[in-house]
């Protein structure tokens, strides 16, 4: 618990057994009540590692449905249990579980609704192994959706997320796609739906264990955000529709079972 809330962290697991032990020994365990690892259809014996450490909430997928599918199961799951705050960490030890608290914080004093972990605030994502080619894609698809969706954001693609359990009832998160879109796809929804969002700096570790997407997925995800904004903005100007943002257009009424 933090300042009475409910704090549980969400893992997205996918061949996850070689860094799942260390990742979660930095989870801060004095303000984190629930840890829920959702394994999608790993093949090297990332459940049977998260059983060996004891963890209470384990799911298993019976196919692989995708890193957004994969969301879709930890945060219904977080809602069940309860969760004030949810905060996504992956369990390859990309992001360091030691920003938990930080980014709780400063959701649980009201100050936002949803933070991120931004690898681009500072000087440390090359220093720190990400790909060139990755922090050029990174700064450009930033830099074209903080144009079109008039927001300011340092990253829309870091995968290490906090949220408020409100951001988690009301976005329509079934609509989103079950690629890896589906986190560009979420943050546009947080901010079409007017939550506040804020960014803390996080160390970026890029090492031969920590997941990455190939270089033909990394093409298509560009693609999906380019999408994603031109949707937002025909949304917002009332000039077309898609379903991740229609029913948005009603913010007072959750669309998630709560």
């Amino acid at each position: 618990m933090l300042n009475d809330k409910k704090i549980i962290v969400v893992m997205p697991a996918y061949n996850a057994a070689p860094t799942l032990q260390s990742t979660y020994a930095d989870i801060p365990v004095d303000i984190v009540d629930e840890v829920i690892l959702v394994d999608d259809c790993s093949s090297d014996g990332t459940v049977e590692v998260a059983k060996s450490m004891g963890l209470t909430h384990i799911i298993k997928h019976d196919s692989n449905r995708g890193y957004g599918g994969n969301q879709k199961t930890c945060y219904k799951k977080a809602l069940e249990l309860g969760g004030d705050v949810v905060i996504m960490l992956h369990p390859d030890y990309q992001y360091t579980p030691k920003l938990i608290t930080s980014m709780a914080s400063l959701i649980t004093e009201g100050v936002f609704d949803c933070v991120l972990g931004s690898r681009i605030l500072g000087i440390g994502a090359l220093k720190g192994g990400m790909p060139v080619y990755k922090y050029i894609s990174n700064r450009l698809l930033t830099a074209f959706q903080n144009l079109v969706i008039g927001y300011k954001l340092s990253e829309y693609h870091t995968g290490y997320r906090a949220f408020s359990r409100d951001i988690l009832q009301t976005l329509p998160l079934n609509e989103n796609a079950d690629g890896f879109v589906f986190d560009n796809q979420m943050l546009a929804q947080i901010i079409y739906a007017k939550f506040s969002i804020g960014e803390i700096t996080c160390p970026t570790r890029y090492e031969d264990d920590s997941s990455s997407i190939s270089f033909a997925d990394s093409v298509k995800y560009g693609i999906g955000v380019v999408q994603t904004s031109i949707m937002f903005l025909l949304n917002k100007h009332n000039l077309g529709s898609s379903r991740i943002f229609d029913k948005l257009d009603n913010r007072n009424k959750p669309v998630n079972d709560k």
